[in-house]
């Protein structure tokens, strides 16, 4: 058996079958360890044309022809072919083999023999296939032999570490699980080896240089075994199983096993998001059971340090992310979890992240230091949470809204901040936020928002959420209604205007310098507005009643 589980040319001369011919190697001597892939026995002149390579090519010589020319095309033929060696039995046709058909398999490094003894060839190939299938087996027993390894490492308390370090001992190579685009997640390396192979974190480093040197892929030799998301039948990439060629050359049996352990790793990153998730759940349920008042106060110092968050004595910061409520794949929330966490880690300050996958939302307790932190804090949490949502695809990633990442459902992720204060202030600062995340949806995207400045949004939402729906539409037309329809049907549109008019609060300079247009122009679109609704935009109670009913337009069908 050679090194890949099969035959070599060699060991097919030293079987019973072909031994009894008294074999004779007259050409490729040194290459007698190439691989028997299978055996094949024919006498026609064009059987090149039938092979596949890798072939023991059995003949009397009857297919060779009689002019050297044919000889040597022959032999050629099969050489190109890359078959692992031609045997002729001498005999009627040959009493030995003619110098052309010699020197021509000696200059295409083929190996040629030829048989003193005739011999059944039907025996030579029942034998020669019978090593090969025994070789295979052999291969097979030793990937299975890996296999029942990393179970047993699994069913005894191991992970994703021990599956890599059983694989990493049996091929004598370092050993990486990496995410489908290249990040590396777990590395194991053997005794085996050079001592620069040690350490498998250099020779990462070295790798990853050589793939960014020649911007391919995977190194040369190496082997390359993807870990399905959805378990060991499939689904899509969840990561890839690196076996590089440091120390020693791979061969068939290496990659036989890293496809067995891929799919013990595939089981085992499963169960892991399934444990991830369950955990993320119940840190959401313990924020949300605060926020709605069934956790006191008193206790909850004590169950979050169960959860691992011990503030300190600083204010705490009540954060809540609204994302669409369409369904996400079973995972991504865990995936959520863990990358926000990984990108909220430089902020320096405590973190208490659950999620809440029914509603669509991410609540969030941080320990601040002091109330002046609040800002900052807040403008890298909310970047943490829209970068956490686009690589847990939980949105669509292109142009719009900060961080470039929206919803499923077409809309940014909201982000509202709320008050920061202590255990009592965090339960109502929870509830508060949570509902005015709700209330934010549709308004002009933004990194986060203020929790205190969307009580008016929060008003409406509430009104339509009590069976006011119709209520509010009706005074939406009545304030709006005409500009609503001259917007449908005349340009320009003069709702923006408006819009950007009384956020300015009445200030033109701004309101033309926001919009682009000279002071003339939008004193005429005032006016034409005015005229529109029959009102005087000058009158603080217009611009009140005008400033609710954009707002409840978010809110209204």
């Amino acid at each position: 058996m050679d090194e890949q589980g099969g035959i070599t040319v060699q060991r097919a001369l030293e079987l019973p079958g072909l031994r009894g011919g008294l074999p004779e190697v007259v050409a490729g001597a040194d290459r007698l360890h190439r691989t028997v892939r299978w055996v094949h026995a024919g006498e026609v002149p064009n059987i090149a044309s039938l092979l596949k390579g890798g072939e023991l090519l059995l003949t009397t010589g009857l297919g060779l022809g009689t002019r050297p020319a044919e000889q040597r095309a022959f032999v050629r033929r099969l050489a190109e072919r890359g078959i692992a060696a031609l045997v002729v039995e001498l005999g009627p046709r040959f009493s030995r083999l003619p110098a052309t058909i010699v020197e021509t398999a000696r200059a295409a490094g083929l190996p040629l023999v030829q048989l003193h003894r005739e011999v059944a060839f039907v025996s030579v190939t029942e034998e020669v296939h019978t090593e090969i299938v025994n070789g295979h087996y052999a291969l097979l027993r030793q990937a299975e032999e890996v296999h029942r390894r990393c179970t047993g490492a699994v069913l005894g308390g191991g992970g994703v570490p021990q599956v890599l370090g059983i694989l990493a001992d049996f091929a004598a190579n370092p050993v990486f699980l990496e995410t489908a685009d290249g990040r590396l997640l777990y590395a194991a390396g053997t005794d085996a080896g050079p001592p620069a192979c040690a350490d498998p974190l250099q020779v990462w480093d070295g790798l990853r240089g050589q793939r960014e040197s020649r911007e391919a892929g995977p190194p040369a030799g190496a082997v390359l075994v993807d870990v399905p998301g959805g378990g060991p039948a499939g689904g899509p990439v969840r990561a890839r199983l690196v076996v590089p060629a440091v120390s020693g050359a791979l061969r068939p049996v290496h990659r036989m096993a890293a496809e067995r352990a891929a799919g013990i790793l595939a089981v085992v990153l499963m169960q892991a998001r399934q444990e991830e998730e369950l955990a993320a759940r119940g840190r959401g349920d313990f924020l949300t059971d605060l926020a709605e008042g069934r956790i006191t106060a008193e206790d909850a110092p004590a169950q979050a340090r169960v959860l691992g968050f011990r503030p300190g004595d600083g204010p705490l910061l009540p954060v809540v992310m609204r994302l669409s409520p369409e369904p996400a794949p079973s995972g991504n929330w865990a995936l959520l979890a863990r990358v926000v966490l990984e990108e909220l880690a430089g902020v320096g300050v405590p973190v208490l992240l659950g999620v809440r996958p029914v509603e669509g939302r991410v609540p969030l307790l941080l320990g601040l230091r002091t109330e002046s932190e609040r800002t900052a804090v807040a403008d890298r949490v909310a970047a943490a949470l829209r970068a956490g949502v686009a690589r847990a695809g939980l949105a669509d990633t292109g142009p719009g809204g900060a961080g470039g990442a929206r919803g499923r459902g077409g809309q940014p992720p909201a982000v509202v901040v709320g008050v920061a204060g202590g255990w009592a202030a965090a339960s109502a600062g929870l509830r508060h936020a949570a509902e005015a995340a709700s209330a934010a949806r549709g308004l002009p995207d933004r990194p986060w928002h203020d929790a205190r400045r969307l009580d008016i949004d929060l008003l409406l939402w509430r009104l339509r959420g009590h069976g006011e729906g119709a209520a509010l539409a009706a005074f939406v037309d009545r304030a709006i209604g005409p500009l609503r329809e001259h917007d449908r049907t005349s340009r320009p549109p003069l709702l923006p205007t408006l819009e950007t008019y009384l956020a300015h609060a009445g200030r033109k300079a701004e309101t033309a310098r926001e919009l682009h247009l000279n002071r003339q122009t939008l004193y005429n679109r005032l006016a034409r507005i005015g005229d529109l609704l029959g009102t005087d935009l000058d009158d603080p109670q217009t611009v009140l009643a005008l400033s609710l009913a954009l707002r409840a337009r978010r809110h209204t069908p």
